[in-house]
């Protein structure tokens, strides 16, 4: 497979039930990443499906819970080698005294945000965790403490090894992905390539149908101009670069169709008939996705040996410390990346052992977690 993704779910297994361990960095300390971390987390229904291992700080910690004033038991160790099941662990990445400017952009922002991810991805490279669930950074913190990468998604694939990787939005129903991530819109063009399409449109097509159990998916590409080029009136590149890949991807047995015209796409709400859309650039995927879905959208990062996810908000430096922040898109985020781990086992195990029956356990409903 040209993606990579050639390992599945180190278990761990507790009380005669096999649970995932999954990673979650606190992001930047000064935004609400801390604050949905422990909202989604003091449900204790969550110790049910996974064992969450926090990477970050104790006392950092102890700070925010101050603020969330829940009921938020911990127990601190030095590496997710060496877990407490049944507990929220926390991973003390640093041990001096840090300042908290809460919503604000600062140097300690980023170092720390910095310095979590680096041991997080760093456990989940060593196979201590089973994926990475990470709570949102400032870009321009990280600049300031030096992370040379514009954001989770190049860092997380450089570290991994991955060739290639696929930024994708998904919720209910929906799954957008990005031919180009954070590039600044006079690049964009430019970046579009055949070879970087092909490459995009079979990441896509394998995690749907490894992480998401998909069988045959169905995958539809936007154009990069205005009505999809006019027939070339408004731009050659639907007709020199995206069309020929498509009928390549198509000659490989992908099904996949486009390209489209954006507006009318979405607009008129064929978006409905597909099972992943390939966008060409941030804002032509984001601005419908976050749309449709704002506050219940999860940042998946496909092409990956390992499986991470995001919420799909930023930091909120505007009601930071304010204790009004939603956890519904971190929630969403962790259950994706227990539904990931689960469905990639299922993949790879059936692949093993063609004869075996599909064991398939039944969705985890939220309801089952927040309203029980």
């Amino acid at each position: 497979m040209s993606c990579k993704i050639t390992t599945f779910a180190r278990l761990v297994k507790t009380n005669n039930m096999e649970l995932p361990k999954i990673g979650i960095t606190v992001g930047d300390i000064n935004g609400i990443g801390l604050e949905v971390i422990i909202k989604t987390l003091s449900e204790k229904k969550i110790l049910d499906y996974c064992v969450p291992v926090l990477y970050g700080s104790s006392k950092v910690v102890s700070y925010h819970k101050n603020i969330v004033g829940d009921d938020f038991q911990f127990v601190p160790i030095r590496s997710a080698e060496r877990i407490t099941p049944d507990r929220i662990n926390v991973v003390n990445c640093w041990n001096e005294v840090v300042n908290i400017s809460l919503g604000k952009v600062a140097l300690e922002g980023g170092q720390y945000a910095y310095k979590a991810l680096e041991m997080a991805v760093g456990e989940l490279k060593a196979g201590f965790i089973d994926a990475l669930v990470t709570a949102p950074i400032s870009k321009e913190a990280m600049q300031m403490a030096g992370f040379p990468f514009p954001g989770h998604t190049e860092y997380i694939a450089k570290e991994l090894s991955a060739p290639e990787s696929l930024m994708l939005m998904v919720s209910d129903g929906l799954r957008i992905g990005l031919a180009t991530n954070h590039l600044p819109i006079r690049e964009v063009a430019g970046a579009i390539t055949k070879e970087l399409l092909l490459k995009k449109i079979q990441i896509f097509n394998e995690t749907l149908q490894i992480d998401f159990d998909k069988d045959r998916p169905t995958i539809a590409v936007m154009g990069l101009n205005p009505h999809a080029g006019e027939n070339g009136m408004l731009g050659d590149e639907e007709e020199k670069i995206i069309r020929p890949a498509i009928v390549e991807c198509k000659k490989k047995g992908i099904v996949v169709n486009g390209p489209f015209s954006a507006d009318g796409f979405f607009g008129s709400g064929q978006y409905h008939k597909y099972d992943g859309i390939l966008a060409m650039y941030h804002d032509q995927g984001l601005i419908p996705f976050k749309a449709l879905s704002f506050g219940s959208g999860v940042n998946f990062t496909a092409g990956l040996a390992g499986i991470r996810t995001s919420p799909d908000h930023g930091t909120a430096f505007d009601i930071a410390g304010k204790n009004e922040a939603d956890p519904s898109s971190f929630r969403q985020a962790l259950f994706m990346a227990i539904d990931a781990i689960r469905n990639r086992r299922n993949y790879f195990e059936m692949r093993a052992n063609p004869l075996r029956k599909r064991d398939k356990p039944a969705e985890v409903e939220e309801s089952q977690v927040v309203e029980e």
